[in-house]
C-alpha cells in the first residue's frame, strides 16, 4: 500500500520531498485508517483508496502538520469523512451483500453460509435503520473496538455522549431484532 501511495503522489505532481514525512505517518495510521474505512464501506478495495487519499491529503497540507495537537485524532476524522463520503454513492444494498460473502466461513456446507450470510445480512439491515450518529458510534464501537474518548474525537462529541450513543445505538439494535424474529416465528407458525 505504501508503494502504490507513493507513486499516486509522484503521478498527483506532489513532491518528493512530501514522502519522507508520509513514509513515517502511514506505517504507524495505515491499519487504523484502513479499518475505520473498512468498518463503513464494508469493501477492502475502496477503504484502500480512502487510506490513500487520507494520505494524499495530509501531503498537500504538509504545512499543517506542526499544529496537529493528535494525529491518530486527526487522520481518524479524515478518513471517516472520506469513507462517509464514498458510502453516501455506493447502493447500500451492495455494501452489504458483499460484506456478508466477505464473512462467510469456508468450513461450512452451503446451505451454513447461506443461513449465515442471510443472519448477518439482516443484522446489517437494522445497523443501517438506526439514526446516523448512532449508527456510527455503535460501528465505532463494536467493529474497531475504538474507546468512547476516541469516538468522541472523530466524531466531534462527548465521550457522555457517545456512551449513550452506543447505548442507544444496541437497545435499539436489539429491539429490531427481536421484532424481526417474533414477526419471522408468526410467519412460521
Amino acid at each position: 500500500m505504501i508503494e502504490g501511495l507513493r507513486l499516486r503522489l509522484l503521478a498527483s505532481g506532489d513532491a518528493e520531498e512530501r514522502i519522507p514525512e508520509l513514509a513515517t505517518l502511514a506505517p504507524r495510521y495505515a491499519s487504523l485508517l484502513y479499518r475505520l474505512a473498512y468498518s463503513v464501506l464494508r469493501n477492502t478495495a475502496e477503504a484502500e483508496d480512502v487510506v490513500q487519499e487520507t494520505f494524499l491529503r495530509v501531503a498537500r497540507r504538509q504545512e499543517t502538520l506542526d499544529g496537529i495537537a493528535d494525529m491518530q485524532a486527526w487522520l481518524s476524522r479524515i478518513a471517516w469523512n472520506l469513507a462517509l463520503d464514498r458510502r453516501r454513492k455506493v447502493v447500500p444494498e451492495q455494501m452489504d451483500e458483499v460484506f456478508a460473502a466477505d464473512l462467510r466461513a469456508t468450513g461450512l456446507s452451503a446451505e451454513e453460509a447461506l443461513e449465515q450470510a442471510g443472519r448477518m445480512a439482516t443484522v446489517m439491515e437494522e445497523i443501517a435503520k438506526l439514526p446516523k450518529q448512532e449508527r456510527m458510534a455503535l460501528e465505532l464501537s463494536a467493529v474497531e473496538e475504538l474507546s468512547a474518548a476516541e469516538i468522541g474525537e472523530i466524531l466531534q462529541r462527548s465521550e457522555a455522549s457517545v456512551r449513550g450513543l452506543v447505548y442507544r445505538a444496541r437497545a435499539h439494535l436489539k429491539a429490531g431484532l427481536e421484532k424481526r424474529e417474533r414477526m419471522e416465528r408468526r410467519r412460521r407458525g
